[in-house]
């Protein structure tokens, strides 16, 4: 049985090692492509999508492998974690994000403290976070057992190509690659727009996933199951009972 501090030790240190990832390969993708931003993409998302099935399925076991404060808040208001875990679940992950970042600027010689300088504002980018945060709440509650990680990981890369934004679907992604002035990141003063679209994105993914849940009906007492009743057919043989009790009425009249 795992206690709250190994849950939050490890999407810590999944939270680390996916900005690791995901700003590393930025980072190498933007060096080899040449210039070219859709070979860097595309070298970003295959890294992404990767890394992203395997730390899932690595620490899946341990804590859920949320590395999402949106993930985690809905499983917390559908009482899928504990509710007093989750501050420890979302400050492990925006711990984890920095250090993430920071890991990365070291693995490539770069400074580790720097602020990103890349603007990411606007209508499109915030709605493009929306629907990319429902769409992966959506995925992370109705992906059958056993079938998440490969599911998730499919919908970021996906989401990658589809979206404005280029899917950061996470506050948590937000917050850490505002420190990596790089191609994956964010200018620190667009980060809060992104934020609060995708926490608004959550919501509205948790709500369309509870619209296709059935709805249970309250159990009806004894002997009502709400159908009409049905007459069950006399014996063979017999007399319908209303007839013989009209005869005898007549007899005695």
């Amino acid at each position: 049985m795992y206690t709250t501090s190994h849950k939050a030790a490890a999407e810590a240190l999944g939270t680390a090692l996916l900005m690791a990832i995901v700003i590393g390969s930025g980072i190498m993708a933007e060096r080899l492509a040449g210039g070219n931003a859709a070979i860097a993409l595309l070298a970003n998302t295959f890294a992404t999508v990767a890394g992203l099935y395997v730390l899932i399925e690595l620490f899946g076991p341990i804590s859920g492998a949320h590395f999402n404060p949106a993930v985690s808040a809905a499983m917390a208001w559908r009482g899928q974690l504990a509710r007093s875990a989750l501050p420890a679940y979302i400050a492990a992950q925006l711990l984890g994000a920095m250090l993430g970042a920071w890991l990365a600027h070291a693995m490539f010689d770069l400074s580790i403290l720097q602020f990103s300088t890349k603007v990411r504002s606007g209508t499109g980018q915030w709605i493009a976070e929306a629907v990319a945060t429902a769409g992966l709440l959506l995925v992370v509650l109705r992906a059958p057992p056993g079938r998440a990680a490969a599911m998730v990981a499919g919908y970021i890369g996906a989401a990658y190509w589809f979206t404005a934004s280029t899917s950061f679907a996470n506050p948590a992604a937000a917050f850490g690659r505002m420190f990596s002035d790089s191609f994956a990141g964010i200018a620190p003063a667009s980060v809060p727009g992104f934020a609060l679209a995708e926490l608004a994105g959550a919501a509205v993914g948790v709500m369309i996933h509870a619209a296709f849940e059935p709805r249970r009906r309250p159990e009806a007492p004894p002997n009502v199951s709400g159908e009409p009743v049905q007459e069950r057919p006399a014996p063979a043989g017999s007399s319908p009972a209303p007839r013989a009790s009209r005869a005898a009425r007549r007899r005695r009249s």
